[in-house]
């Protein structure tokens, strides 16, 4: 492979304009695709095989006109009056009638008469029905919702607009572009030259927008969740700029030592872009193996997340060789410009020498803290509980949460999620006598305020119940809720019963993803150790590998759970509701921080065996690798934190917790766990490290992921004036 791509870089970089205007062309026709097929995203989960899920598809049949997307104009009379009185009463009428005049509304229903008044009379519920799903209301229906009923509140009263048509496509803007300028600042600091920065910035960025240009040209044809786009795109930036880093760096190195520009693009593809490419390989293979746990949503947004990740790699070894032969010397700082440079071509006794140093020398305290550390930090990983978010958790001041407070308010929290029980008979007969059956057997259940009539289908064989949970949607004890209802109504055999609404939805999903968590996780960890069993030919770094990336991932959600789930410090990033983890949260932190604890791994340890191989001890070979790598590691690592951190400043909390927590991971995994107890480790285990039976060294194929093979191939070839060319 190292062979394969060294022609490749040289390739580039000598047919630069060709390249350069392939890939600009592609970017052109995707971007056009993007603006002309581009779909909705979509906010619905869906998880086949659930009960939720079949009741959903059982009321899609029976109840067609109810099938679209629903709206909850909350209203409020001031503090001392009522919503009874005549006057607000008519006022309130007059909203009624509003509210069924908008464009999209196939119905909006008067509290008084579907009893959606608080007892006190002073709250009350207008439910509105759409025609269409809420991933099909247009903005301006949407907006037309959101601005109804200001007659009623110049009249004094208060309006709040809910439901799921308020449910929003999550929007990315200059908040995130912080994190790109501090990685652009990274890039200056460490290549100390704005050229060369500028280029693998501007390399980075066409990746993306290929990435996304083409996942929105798709979008069309599957259904994309609103949350897929937002991580293809943070994914993409991080991996993207990183992935430039690594060879930009080689290619620097390579031109100090001598070499021709083609030659020195080619060497650093062939090297470096060994490593970038096995890396990226195992970013897309852990974000594809998201398909096991067969939930379709996860599945679009593993495989969308690594298509985004593939791009990156073909970026950085074509594009990248192409760019930098149009700027050609101007890529290494002004005092190293005039030619071949062997003192600067040396590696300076810098920080990552002498942090190696005493990390080996106090090997067993070092690994003793960090580990105590980090399983400290593990703890509350314990407490965790999972649920999809609702209108309750939304940031403050948004349209959703002031409705979801006030419904909250007036009626209780287990008003703003309500569950729908389907109940399904061969006759009307058998359909009623199951109703009266279900609804007996749930009189006096514990935190169960109510059970609605029923209201029934065309042609009465199924009907539809709402039942009032006393907590609100993510409480555990509304979670208990739902399993005692399933209980009792297993009980019936008279007819089919389902419970379902988005609160037992979510708790549906959260359940699916607890169950295949495990699986994932073992595939996760037997696939590291097998793929660097055949990158480092060794038992012992492979083992050690997987164990560093579980005290990460451990860490990691110990430390998600103490902000977003217990609240400690959640003021500092603006999370004012803490509660559950988002559902999928855990399982996908797994996949993303899989591939990226192999990039740091990769890149520091190759170093090790390399220099182990070529005669060094074992604890000299350790303090190479992490001299030679620590200063392009820790700018990869500031540059990766930099990006996911800039996501952490959106009000979605489903997008907050993820950019916090990938931040949090990277930053753990690449300066606790590679750049600190791996060494460490690695000095303990000293020739041992390397050990590998013989029968199965026969066995495993020799990958060259550092192109070793390639530079001895080259090497030998050259002249002895050549290095001065």
């Amino acid at each position: 492979m190292a062979t394969l791509l060294y022609r490749l870089g040289r390739g580039a970089f000598r047919r630069r304009k060709v390249v350069v205007a392939l890939w600009l062309g592609l970017l052109l026709a995707l971007g056009g695709g993007a603006l002309a097929f581009m779909g909705p995203t979509s906010s619905n989960f869906t998880i086949p095989g659930t009960e939720s899920q079949r009741a959903i598809d059982m009321l899609a049949e029976e109840f067609p006109e109810a099938s679209g997307t629903t709206g909850t104009i909350v209203v409020a009379a001031p503090e001392g009056e009522t919503l009874t009185a005549p006057q607000r009463q008519a006022q309130l009428g007059q909203l009624v009638k509003e509210a069924n005049d908008l464009p999209g509304v196939l119905a909006a229903l008067d509290p008084f008469t579907t009893g959606s008044v608080s007892p006190d009379g002073r709250y009350a519920l207008i439910s509105v029905q759409f025609t269409e799903q809420v991933d099909k209301v247009t903005d301006s229906q949407r907006t037309a919702y959101e601005q109804s009923g200001s007659a009623a509140q110049a009249a004094g009263l208060q309006v709040e607009h809910g439901g799921e048509v308020m449910n929003s496509e999550p929007e990315v803007g200059s908040t995130e572009a912080i994190g790109v300028a501090v990685a652009m600042v990274v890039l200056v600091v460490t290549f100390g030259s704005l050229v060369a920065a500028g280029m693998t910035m501007l390399n980075a960025l066409i990746g993306v927008g290929v990435g996304m240009a083409g996942l929105y040209a798709l979008s069309n044809t599957f259904e994309m969740t609103s949350v897929t786009p937002v991580l293809a795109l943070m994914l993409g930036l991080a991996v993207g700029i990183d992935y430039s880093l690594f060879i930009s760096s080689r290619y620097r190195q390579n031109l100090l030592e001598g070499f021709d520009g083609d030659e020195a693009a080619g060497r650093a593809v062939g090297t470096a872009g060994s490593a970038v490419v096995f890396a990226g390989a195992t970013v897309v293979i852990a974000l594809a193996g998201l398909a096991v746990v067969q939930i379709p949503f996860l599945t679009v947004m593993g495989l969308a997340a690594a298509a985004t990740v593939a791009v990156a790699v073909l970026v950085a070894i074509t594009l990248l060789p192409a760019l930098l032969g149009f700027i050609g010397a101007r890529v290494l700082p002004r005092k190293h410009r005039g030619g071949p440079d062997k003192a600067a071509a040396e590696p300076t006794q810098g920080f990552g020498f002498t942090w190696a140093r005493w990390v080996t020398r106090a090997r067993i305290p070092v690994i003793l803290a960090g580990v105590l550390a980090l399983g400290a930090l593990t703890l509350p990983a314990t407490d965790m509980r999972l649920a999809l978010p609702d209108a309750g958790s939304g940031p403050a001041g948004s349209a959703p949460r002031e409705a979801a407070d006030l419904i909250a308010e007036g009626f209780g929290p287990g008003f703003t999620g309500r569950l729908a029980l389907v109940v399904s008979g061969d006759s009307p007969e058998q359909t009623a006598a199951a109703v009266q059956e279900i609804t007996t057997e749930l009189q006096g259940t514990e935190n169960l305020l109510a059970v609605t009539p029923p209201n029934l289908s065309g042609d009465q064989t199924t009907a539809l119940l709402s039942i009032i949970p006393g907590t609100s949607p993510t409480d555990e004890a509304t979670e208990d809720l739902v399993h005692t209802i399933r209980e009792k109504a297993a009980a019936v055999d008279s007819a089919d019963i389902l419970l379902t609404g988005a609160t037992a939805f979510g708790i549906d999903v959260s359940e699916s993803l607890s169950d295949a968590m495990p699986i994932y996780l073992i595939l996760v960890v037997g696939l590291s150790i097998l793929l660097l069993m055949l990158v480092f030919r060794s038992i012992l770094v492979p083992v050690k590998a997987a164990l560093g990336f579980l005290l990460t991932v451990g860490a990691t959600f110990g430390i998600t759970v103490l902000v977003f789930q217990q609240g400690n410090l959640a003021g500092l990033l603006g999370v004012d509701t803490p509660g559950p983890l988002v559902s999928f949260l855990p399982i996908l932190l797994i996949g993303i921080l899989f591939g990226l604890a192999m990039d740091y791994e990769v890149f520091l340890v190759s170093r090790m065996r390399e220099d182990f191989v070529h005669g060094d001890t074992a604890q000299q070979a350790t303090i190479n690798g992490m001299g030679h790598g620590a200063r392009v590691v820790t700018a990869a690592a500031l540059i990766m934190v930099s990006v996911f951190a800039g996501f952490m400043l959106m009000d979605d909390p489903i997008i907050k917790s993820m950019g916090f927590a990938m931040a949090i991971g990277v930053a753990i995994d690449a300066f606790v766990v590679r750049m600190t107890i791996v060494p460490a480790v690695m000095s303990l285990l000293g020739k041992s490290a390397w050990w590998l039976p013989g029968w199965l060294s026969k066995i495993l194929p020799n990958v060259d992921i550092e192109g070793e093979s390639l530079r001895k191939q080259l090497d030998s070839a050259r002249t002895p004036d050549a290095a001065q060319v």
